[in-house]
């Protein structure tokens, strides 16, 4: 039955491969369990439900993606625009949590339009490559703030807005110790090194608090306070518009970007460059999304700690059908969750931050038309404290820059039509 579900003879590898390498790339992306829902509670949305929320929106994502793209990509909630939907939608914009799911959910369902009727190669192709490294690194270095800030590395203050914490409290000690952790773990290529950090620092922090501890097996919590909750009544604003475009961009180029590592690793691109069955895999991707803002979780994703079970010889769709049914059993394990400290998850940020800031090597740095908007979008999100205007500023950048230097046949209309919006939204026109 797996044989013909999956062609595995076809792609060279068998049962135990694939399962061996499942649970590699269970291990490598796990900690999304417990990062989730400590940013996305910061809105009042209850964090058992967003435990639960996020393991069954990553298994319904991880199976589907087996089952209909016959791809070893596993998926779950966005590192990135989770923070985006927290900090930013519900946080500086003001937005609630529903109204936040509702934005996700109507841009899945664009996400969705788009990988259908490929639209999204047009997309893709009118963006310039540059913008695109600076919009992940970007969004690098907005999480690495918000780690650094959840830690109590780096604090506020009146006069130079931010300074340095306090490292006699345990929280900066105990993230310091986390991110060493990772650093050791991960040059010695250990699978699981983010879990394990974040696994650790809690044991020490519920060491050193003596905070109670009781059963860590339990029933899953409630999905009842998130599940269905979506409020469209402002998803026509002008404000919320913007909003819904920076959850379908970030994704469509966080998506591809993943997709492509992950099939260029696993030798599924052809001679002519074609990935297998991307299309029904980009399906799989925002199929995914929709389901996870019905549960209550933010934008769910392609990950691109998929290649750590490619490297273990995972060729096929059993190999992400495998992460999903452990994403399953780990329902079970949500009281582990709730004891899971804040500063024991900035360190899982801070390392997704620089996985994420590598892209700037790709920048054509000797032109500065094509760098200006890449540093723009790299402090733009961070010191905005948005992802939606960072891209905005970018984008502006990019085209005035272009235009100003008479290299107009540089900008496509893509990229105009996105920079005129967002011109518009500087001048509160809506």
């Amino acid at each position: 039955m797996l044989e013909k579900l999956f062609k595995l003879s076809a792609h060279n590898t068998n049962v135990k491969t694939e399962v061996v390498a499942g649970l590699t790339t269970f291990l490598t992306m796990a900690y999304i369990l417990f990062v989730n829902p400590d940013i996305l509670s910061t809105t009042g949305m209850d964090k058992g439900s967003l435990f639960t929320a996020t393991a069954i929106s990553a298994a319904f994502g991880c199976i589907l993606m087996g089952f209909l793209a016959n791809f070893p990509v596993a998926l779950a909630p966005a590192m990135g625009l989770n923070a985006f939907f927290a900090f930013t939608v519900c946080g500086s914009m003001g937005y609630t949590w529903q109204e936040a799911l509702g934005a996700v959910f109507v841009a899945g369902l664009i996400f969705f339009g788009l990988s259908a009727f490929k639209i999204r190669e047009w997309i893709m192709n009118s963006i310039p490559k540059n913008l695109r490294f600076g919009i992940a690194a970007g969004i690098g270095l907005f999480l690495s703030l918000i780690a650094l800030k959840n830690a109590g590395i780096v604090v506020d203050h009146p006069a130079t807005f931010v300074t340095l914490g306090d490292f006699t409290q345990k929280g900066p000690l105990l993230a310091a110790v986390g991110l060493f952790m990772i650093l050791a773990l991960e040059y010695r290529k250990v699978p699981g090194d983010v879990l394990l950090s974040v696994l650790v620092v809690t044991a020490i922090s519920v060491a050193i608090t003596g905070q109670e501890v009781g059963n860590l097996v339990s029933l899953p919590p409630s999905i009842a306070p998130t599940f269905w909750q979506m409020d469209f009544s402002r998803v026509m604003e002008g404000a919320m518009v913007s909003v819904i475009f920076a959850f379908v961009f970030v994704d469509l180029f966080d998506t591809s970007g993943t997709l492509l590592a992950v099939a260029q690793k696993a030798d599924l691109v052809d001679e002519d460059g074609k990935i297998e069955n991307v299309g029904k895999a980009m399906v799989a991707d925002s199929g995914a999304s929709v389901a996870g803002a019905i549960l209550g979780s933010s934008t769910v994703t392609s990950y691109v700690e998929s290649t750590s079970g490619i490297a273990q010889g995972g060729r096929t769709g059993l190999t992400a059908v495998v992460v999903g049914i452990l994403f399953l059993l780990s329902l079970f394990f949500a009281p582990i969750a709730g004891l899971v400290p804040s500063y024991a998850t900035a360190p899982a940020l801070l390392y997704v931050a620089v996985l994420m800031m590598s892209e700037l090597r790709h920048v054509t740095w000797d032109d500065l038309t094509e760098a200006a908007p890449v540093f723009v979008a790299a402090l733009g999100m961070p010191l905005t404290f948005s992802i939606a205007d960072g891209i905005g500023l970018a984008f502006i950048t990019y085209a005035v820059g272009k235009a100003v230097t008479g290299r107009f046949k540089d900008v496509s209309g893509a990229v105009w039509l996105v920079a005129f919006v967002f011109a518009l939204k500087l001048a509160h026109v809506f």
